[in-house]
């Protein structure tokens, strides 16, 4: 039987998570320039303005477990995994800002985190069947 290969051994999986956690570390920094929110708890304040842990640690592995499931489904599957958890994120979004980990401006609508991590998701997707498709 053969053996299966972790998925963060696949070279396309590392790259697809690299862009993820640059793309999403960029995204950060541009919405706390705007100021549409900030990351009141986050590591070394006096240096980052955002969240680092999340973009270069919880990002990463939030890819890697949808990159996971992704991999297992059909077109239609792989659609539905997109939506759902794109649908997850304003109820975590919301937690944080609970937590005191997230804050928002007065302007921000949660709606604009669903179509954001809409896209987000879609282009790592596309990204990653991109990668599949040239190694092949």
């Amino acid at each position: 039987m053969p053996k299966k290969r972790l998925p963060f051994r696949n070279k396309n999986y590392l790259a697809s998570i690299l862009l993820a956690s640059l793309l999403g570390t960029y995204l950060d920094l541009y919405f706390v320039g705007k100021q549409l929110y900030q990351f009141p708890m986050r590591p070394l304040p006096e240096l980052f303005s955002i969240n680092i842990t999340f973009t270069l640690l919880g990002l990463p592995i939030l890819v890697m477990i949808f990159l996971s499931f992704i991999s297992r489904v059909n077109i239609w599957g792989e659609m539905g995994v997109i939506l759902f958890v794109s649908l997850l994120m304003p109820i975590f979004e919301k937690f944080a800002e609970q937590l005191g980990w997230f804050a928002h401006s007065d302007g921000w609508q949660h709606f604009y985190t669903f179509f954001g991590y809409l896209l987000f998701l879609t282009i790592i997707y596309l990204f990653n069947k991109w990668l599949e498709k040239r190694t092949i």
